[in-house]
């Protein structure tokens, strides 16, 4: 068995600061609101004080937008908008290393996948936007698409670089102004993003970033002088912007939960599709609303593959998410790693056979090591809500139509994965699944210019590609 040394980043690359202040109309400026703590999941230590939003911040940040797109911002040409955006990109790469870092501090993932995954991804939809900024007519979209004006947007803690990025590039390629609340308990690489911003010229108010708990979120896609609502959240709080927004005529979209089914059919290749199937539901600590976390595989192969499955999840190690060797971080806060034991707590009331890795868990922290059910039914709990952990359960079915039925069996409608040889195979069930995104023996592979969103209580709306830019259009 392979020991491995301890191969920790230095936390000193994040540059952290005692204290991080909103920005508004092109500053950085205290709010009114009463100052947060942003606590380092991994160790429960404070690692700075967040100055945040009162509603009258959140009035001022929608001024400034407004005045940004009406006097130059909307006016600009898309070509002169491009270098701005695509100056953002650069120095988002320039500035990697600390990025990494900084969101394995505030999050609690893994620093391997915050230096491989999300920042490089974050970087890329500036840059791909930026080529759109000049080529809107030709978009398929109507010959001159009209961007919708100021855009509201609220971001959750589980991706917070790259749900920002997917949401303030498009905004700005199409020509609208943005104010975005990042989440509560992940508010740091947002405002360093806005160094970022500030540090490309772009013009004041184009962009304003406000910390703050649920009610800055409420209040801003609240106010009646924001044109478009773009959410990615809780399928609850969705509905609530849903009920709030209906009948004002202002634009929505909403990316939202997801109980996506990874299926495995008997001629898969088994060594791949668990790869797959660790990464679909362990990466990221299984915070991820795409997360292949309800496994499906054909009754002939179950057996079999969960003995690779288990084998394979043993070797995850658990631990401190600046170590370059560690697979699983920690749990995004205590409030989290709550609802992750209650649930599976009722996996075991249920009769679902639980088997979790006996990898070592560190002292402090919010941790929770890999989970696997096996013997589950459609009924359970754990096969319906969304967990939002480490944690995967595992059905069986023995025909194709019954897969592609237990499948859609779910009032979400994210993401799905299958592994199968046959292209046909693929063809036909991606055809007859509910899902915004399906992967075919791969999962959880993100690219700018491939739309991503939902379906039902997953959301609406796409973001990304070509399509994606239509929810920030007047077409």
């Amino acid at each position: 068995m392979w020991e491995y040394a301890p191969a920790p980043e230095s936390r000193d690359i994040a540059n952290l600061k005692p204290t991080y202040r909103m920005f508004v109309d092109g500053q950085f400026v205290e709010g009114s609101g009463e100052p947060l703590k942003t606590v380092n999941p991994g160790t429960e230590e404070v690692l700075a004080e967040v100055s945040t939003a009162a509603p009258a911040d959140v009035d001022k940040a929608v001024k400034a937008a407004r005045r940004a797109y009406d006097r130059v911002w909307g006016k600009m040409p898309g070509s002169e908008r491009a270098k701005y955006i695509f100056r953002i990109a650069r120095l988002i790469q320039e500035r990697s290393r600390e990025l990494a870092v900084l969101e394995s501090l505030d999050n609690g993932k893994p620093i391997k996948e915050s230096r491989d995954v999300d920042v490089p991804t974050a970087a890329a939809h500036f840059f791909y936007h930026a080529g759109w900024a000049d080529k809107l007519g030709y978009a398929g979209l109507g010959p001159d698409p009209r961007p919708l004006g100021v855009a509201g947007q609220v971001i959750p803690w589980n991706f917070p670089l790259l749900m920002a990025a997917w949401k303030i590039a498009p905004a700005l390629a199409t020509g609208n102004t943005v104010v975005i609340k990042p989440a509560e308990t992940t508010p740091l690489s947002a405002l360093v993003l806005a160094e970022i911003i500030q540090q490309a010229d772009l013009p004041p108010g184009v962009v304003n970033i406000l910390a703050g708990a649920g009610d800055v979120g409420a209040a801003l896609v609240s106010h009646p002088d924001v044109d478009k609502v773009a959410f990615t959240g809780s399928t609850e709080v969705g509905k609530i912007i849903q009920r709030q927004l209906a009948g004002t005529g202002r634009r929505l979209s909403l990316e939202l939960g997801g109980k996506a089914a990874n299926i495995v059919f008997d001629d898969a290749p088994l060594d791949q599709a668990v790869e797959g199937i660790v990464n679909g539901i362990f990466f990221n600590q299984g915070h991820v609303c795409c997360a292949g976390s309800r496994l499906l595989v054909q009754e002939s192969v179950a057996d079999e593959l969960l003995e690779k499955l288990h084998a394979r999840v043993s070797t995850l190690r658990v631990g401190d998410p600046l170590d370059k060797n560690t697979d699983v971080g920690a749990i995004n806060s205590r409030e989290q790693l709550t609802k992750i034991q209650e649930l599976v707590e009722t996996g075991d009331a249920e009769g679902a056979q639980r088997w979790t890795s006996a990898c070592p868990l560190p002292d402090k922290g919010f941790y929770f090591a890999p989970t696997v059910f096996s013997n589950v039914s459609q009924a359970m709990r754990i096969a319906r809500e969304e967990i939002f952990g480490p944690v995967l359960s595992v059905l069986t079915f023995r025909t194709p139509d019954e897969a592609v039925a237990k499948a859609n069996n779910t009032p979400y409608g994210l993401s799905a994965g299958i592994w199968t040889e046959k292209g046909s195979r693929i063809l036909w069930a991606a055809q007859k699944m509910r899902a915004g995104v399906v992967w075919a023996n791969t999962f959880n592979r993100f690219d700018p210019t491939a739309p991503f969103g939902g379906y039902q209580e997953s959301g609406f709306g796409r973001e990304g590609g070509r399509t994606g830019l239509e929810a920030y259009l007047d077409v």
